[in-house]
């Protein structure tokens, strides 16, 4: 029996590959997202945190230089705050652009096996034929023998 031998397989193992590297920049590419919101949410606690000690302070006996460090703090952590939303912010554009990426190199692949399948079915369709016609001559001959 015949052999079926993809001719394009070399490519379809190629994207095979590709895909499976978009899969794991992918991965990483969220788990640089979620590190990056991770944190984002530190900052933002240790800046409820000296909000909450500035309203402390302001309560009971006031101490000018401890209020203006707590507000120096708030200052600098506000701008740690807004720093950190934009490296969110960039890495979630990270994650869409290999998202993307990710996506088109599954097209590609998908369209390779169905490539592939197409072949396969039209090596089996030739196949049935040639099956087929050998049944046929046998027929005919046995049927001239008699």
């Amino acid at each position: 029996m015949a052999k079926f031998t993809y001719r394009m397989q070399n490519i379809l193992d190629i994207k095979m590959k590709m895909e499976n590297q978009a899969r794991i920049a992918y991965g990483m590419a969220n788990a640089a997202l979620r590190e990056e919101q991770e944190k984002l949410q530190e900052i933002m606690i240790r800046r409820a945190g000296y909000e909450q000690h500035s309203r402390e302070l302001v309560q009971g006996v006031i101490r000018v230089q401890d209020i203006r460090e707590c507000r120096k703090a708030i200052d600098f952590m506000k701008g740690r705050q807004r720093i950190q939303l934009m490296n969110v912010h960039a890495a979630e554009k990270n994650v869409e652009l290999t998202r993307e990426r990710l996506n088109q190199v599954m097209v590609e692949r998908k369209t390779h096996e169905k490539l592939r399948e197409r072949a396969f079915e039209e090596f089996r369709q030739e196949l049935e034929r040639a099956e087929g016609k050998e049944i046929d001559e046998l027929v005919s001959y046995s049927y001239h023998e008699d």
